[in-house]
C-alpha cells in the first residue's frame, strides 16, 4: 500500500530516484504515473494545471486564497462564478460576492438550505436534530450543485459546506470546483488548529 505521508524522504521533491523507498508510487505503479502525464495533455486538464502552475508561482506567500482564485479564475477564462455557500457563513457569502463582482466576476450564489426540505425526508428522528422540537431544513447540496448546473458556472467555489454536504456537491457539480473556506465550527474554521495543536484537541480527536 502507497503511503507517502510516513515517507520521510520525499524523493519525489527532488527527483532522486536512488531514495525512492520500496512502496513508492513512482517506484511500483510507473504506468499510473505515465498515464497521468498524458492526461495533462487534454487541452482542458493541461489549461487547468498550466494555470494552477502559474498563480502558485506568482503569488507564492503573497497572495490570500481569495485572491488566487479570482487570478486562476482569470487566467483559465473563468467569467461566472458559482458559490454554494453554508447558512453560518452567510455574511462572509455577501463579502465574498463583493469581492467577486468587484474584481469583474459575475457569481451565481445557492445556499445549503435552499429547498427548505425537512430532515425528516432523510430518516432523521427528532432527537438526532440539532434543535430538537423544531423544523429543521436538511442541507442540500445536491440542489446547491444541480442549481449552479442549471446557471452555466465555469467554476464552483465552496464556502463552509459541512463534511459530507461538500462530498455530495462535488460528486454533482457538472464545473470545476475550489474550497475557499471549510465548515469546523470547533476551531473557527481553522481545522489544521487541530492538527497543529494536537495536546489541546486530543480528547476531541479520539473516536469512541
Amino acid at each position: 500500500m502507497i503511503n507517502c505521508a510516513k515517507c520521510g524522504i520525499y524523493s519525489c521533491y527532488i527527483k532522486d530516484a536512488e531514495k525512492f523507498p520500496a512502496n513508492c508510487p513512482m517506484r511500483n505503479h510507473n504506468d499510473l504515473i505515465e498515464e497521468a502525464a498524458a492526461a495533462y495533455r487534454d487541452e482542458v486538464t493541461g489549461s487547468l494545471a498550466y494555470n494552477s502552475a502559474r498563480v502558485e508561482a506568482t503569488g507564492y506567500g503573497n497572495w490570500p486564497r481569495i485572491r488566487e482564485i479570482m487570478e486562476f479564475s482569470r487566467r483559465s477564462g473563468f467569467k461566472k462564478l458559482g458559490l454554494a455557500f453554508c447558512v453560518g457563513l452567510r455574511r462572509e457569502a455577501l463579502e465574498v460576492t463583493k469581492i467577486f463582482e468587484d474584481n469583474g466576476f459575475q457569481v451565481a450564489s445557492v445556499m445549503c438550505k435552499t429547498g427548505s426540505r425537512p430532515k425528516e425526508e432523510l430518516g432523521i428522528k427528532d432527537e438526532e436534530k440539532v434543535r430538537p422540537g423544531r423544523f429543521e431544513a436538511m442541507c442540500n447540496p445536491v440542489a446547491q450543485a444541480m442549481l449552479l448546473n442549471k446557471e452555466l458556472t465555469d467554476m464552483n467555489i465552496l464556502l463552509g459546506l459541512c463534511v459530507g454536504h461538500d462530498t455530495l456537491f462535488i460528486k454533482y457539480s457538472r464545473a470545476p470546483i475550489t474550497v475557499l473556506a471549510v465548515k469546523d465550527r470547533a476551531t473557527g474554521h481553522n481545522p489544521l488548529a487541530a492538527v497543529y495543536a494536537t495536546h489541546y484537541f486530543n480528547k476531541k480527536l479520539k473516536i469512541t
